[in-house]
């Protein structure tokens, strides 16, 4: 069935296409490996320059196609099955995959893909300087409970550094992309949507806000909550804390709707890696507890997260000790 365009939102920093609204210049920054500008996603053994644009343009019908596979699940009923972890999967997980690595292999031959459900079955590529992580949906338990906040994620990683980052929330209508190293749009489409580009769903830009220091809005998982969580909560210097599924924590921080973002749980880099280069390219950052680099490609310790803190401006990293 043909699909017909619906949408809307916007974007970035030094050349300007013609589809894109306003005065937004679109940055042909970010440097990473394999993916350069003619060939937006063509290998290569040196560091390129990221075409986000061409890139998002490339996976935007498959995360739609992902998106809707899993709404049209959600509607007609699954069975949930446990992983050897003993996380649930259902068969919008699987399905929602095989689309994304699909559409990943066809625009970026060559690039490995470290994909959530690929990975929990022992099938893991060698890693180069720049793969893909893949969570075909972020937030089953979400799905599972009859929510909406659960995600597709695709995040590109080069040199360790998310470089590339798009997140769909099809229940929600609500995409998030990064546009440049320094730009990061949303948009609302439906998963039924088929717009020629992104430029034609209208991206909005988004970015994150200068904190208040004395009154921080936080931002804390819902069906993760810890005894490190409750005591964060309670700081005096939080004024108020949203609770919120999935990859969405990450981007309400970058579209400056909230200033602190604490995990203390376990996570995977397939549920951070897109968020991660999202708030980087809207002005946050994300570091360990620490304060040192969250890292990617970490194969030895199967691409688990130490906990990390995603910060709406690197100021309030500098000044405020969990």
């Amino acid at each position: 069935m043909r699909r017909q365009p619906v949408a809307k939102a916007g974007s970035p920093h030094a050349r300007q296409p013609s589809a894109i609204p306003g005065d937004w210049v679109l940055p042909a920054t970010t440097v990473a490996p394999g993916l350069c500008r003619n060939s937006a996603c063509s290998v290569a053994n040196s560091l390129m320059t990221l075409d986000h644009l061409r890139l998002a343009d490339q996976l935007l019908g498959a995360v739609l196609d992902a998106g809707a596979a899993i709404m049209h699940h959600r509607r007609g009923g699954f069975s949930v099955e446990l992983k050897a972890d003993a996380s649930p999967v259902t068969i919008a997980d699987h399905e929602a995959e095989e689309i994304l690595l699909e559409a990943l292999g066809r625009c970026a031959p060559g690039v490995p893909v470290i994909a959530e459900e690929a990975s929990s079955r022992g099938q893991s590529p060698a890693l180069a300087d720049a793969f893909f992580l893949v969570d075909p949906l972020d937030g089953t338990r979400e799905f599972v409970a009859g929510g909406t906040d659960f995600t597709v994620n695709i995040g590109l990683v080069g040199g360790g550094v998310p470089q590339f980052g798009l997140i769909y929330a099809p229940a929600l209508e609500q995409l998030y992309v990064t546009l440049g190293e320094a730009a990061a749009a949303e948009l609302r489409i439906a998963p039924d949507a088929r717009p020629a580009g992104l430029a034609d769903a209208r991206p909005s830009p988004i970015r994150t806000r200068a904190p208040d220091a004395r009154r921080l809005v936080a931002v804390a998982s819902r069906s993760h909550r810890t005894p490190e969580n409750e005591r964060f909560v309670a700081d005096p210097r939080i004024a108020s804390c949203r609770s919120i599924g999935s990859s969405l924590k990450f981007c309400l921080v970058a579209r400056g709707e909230a200033d602190i973002y604490p995990r203390f749980g376990a996570t995977s880099e397939w549920d951070t890696a897109a968020g991660h280069a999202i708030v980087l390219a809207a002005g946050g950052a994300v570091t360990a507890l620490d304060g040192s680099a969250l890292e990617y490609g970490k194969a030895g310790d199967a691409y688990v997260n130490p906990p990390f803190v995603v910060w709406g401006r690197q100021s309030l990293a500098a000044s405020f000790r969990l």
